[in-house]
């Protein structure tokens, strides 16, 4: 339920972006795509590399190889070693500078949306009426333009790029450990995957009251800085200071329990998910060594391995780290959509009308105002005449 609610938030949050920024996020898609075939190469190009130094006559009649032998016009198994080191060491380059500019890229854009929808708040607040801005206190809007959407950037919007990035690229390094080892691949992903699902399903209560602890209390240190500081003569003349204090203090500590809780809970499986990876790592070299091949085989098989896992763990750490992290601000998401889905008045987007020419005079008949139904009247049953 809380997983359905929080898609639904997204894509809440999804039709107040611009054309232009979703084209771009369509953009960080294709370039997550590209990240995650370059970590394909990047991995599949260790086992050829580790066939020809463990083993470079067997590597020189391997079939997957002819093609280079043959346009590199190579002659011996010596010669295959340079080539495969460049082309292994230029794999690795280029997964790397992929993924260094879809972490700029992801980073810069996340921050551009936030800047959006903030200036949205802001204007959509500015343009609601006077009854409204009487009705609610000012901090909670201030800590929705200021807090809050700087939460839901940290907390959402970059998470869920993370996420999506994380997904692709597991895929991926799933898709080149199955193809050396199918048995290994489906033992370690369904065994690391336990591992994250438990967690999340045993800490989903307490990620929801730590986001609704944050979305209020965030609110109430807004709150408590403004009635403190901009009645500082009050508070000066009364020595009331430590009242403040005590207000600020007491929900400030609530606030930074629950974004420490959030924090541990995010980083707490990694390190058993790490024992668990270095163990599955030397069952399995343990295992290949007792075949009859021997180590020539189980080195580059295991190379691959190794580094399909060294991959594997951090990238499925990231995504669980993500799905806890927008888990967490989902309520702060709430409340910056509620700012965001305030009505704008029909004039906003009319041209500027000609102005009234008075000719004789003003009449005011039988008028009455008040700001709300449950306000008493400014004016009744006022009439008024000014002569021009």
């Amino acid at each position: 339920m809380s997983n359905r609610l929080i898609f639904v938030l997204l894509i809440r949050l999804w039709r107040h972006l611009s054309e232009v920024r979703r084209a771009q996020f369509g953009l960080l898609l294709i370039t997550m795509i590209i990240s995650s075939f370059a970590e394909i190469i990047s991995i599949g190009s260790i086992i050829p590399f580790l066939a020809v130094l463990t083993d470079p006559d067997k590597a020189f009649s391997h079939s997957s190889l002819q093609h280079l032998i043959k346009a590199l016009e190579i002659t011996s198994s010596e010669q295959l070693l340079l080539p495969l080191t460049v082309l292994f060491g230029s794999a690795a380059i280029f997964a790397g500078a992929v993924r260094l500019f879809l972490a700029w890229f992801s980073t810069r854009l996340s921050f551009a949306a936030g800047s959006d929808l903030s200036a949205a708040i802001y204007s959509r607040t500015l343009y609601q009426s006077y009854e409204v801005h009487v009705s609610r206190n000012s901090s909670e809007v201030i800590t929705g333009i200021v807090t809050k959407v700087s939460g839901v950037i940290y907390g959402v919007v970059g998470p869920t790029l993370s996420l999506i990035s994380s997904v692709l690229m597991l895929v991926a390094i799933l898709a080149v450990m199955f193809s050396v080892n199918p048995t290994i691949s489906v033992v370690a992903f369904t065994g690391f995957g336990m591992i994250y699902g438990a967690i999340i399903w045993l800490t989903r209560s307490q990620k929801i009251r730590n986001s609704q602890r944050i979305a209020r209390e965030s609110t109430q240190v807004i709150k408590s800085l403004q009635e403190g500081l901009g009645g500082i003569r009050d508070v000066l003349i009364d020595g009331s200071q430590s009242v403040y204090c005590q207000i600020y203090q007491s929900a400030d500590r609530p606030l930074r329990i629950a974004q420490a809780s959030n924090q541990f809970i995010a980083q707490a499986p990694r390190y058993a998910v790490e024992a668990l990876g270095m163990v599955l790592i030397s069952v399995l070299a343990f295992s290949l060594v007792q075949q009859s091949d021997g180590i020539l085989t189980a080195i580059p098989v295991l190379g691959a391995l190794a580094l399909g896992a060294q991959r594997m763990l951090p990238v499925m750490q990231l995504a669980y780290a993500s799905l806890t992290s927008i888990q967490g601000g989902q309520a702060s998401l709430r409340d910056t959509l509620d700012l965001l889905d305030q009505s704008l008045p029909d004039y906003v987007n009319q041209t500027d009308t000609a102005p009234l020419n008075f000719h004789r005079q003003i009449s005011l008949n039988n008028l009455s105002f008040r700001y709300s139904p449950k306000t008493p009247w400014v004016l009744k049953n006022l009439d008024k005449r000014v002569n021009l």
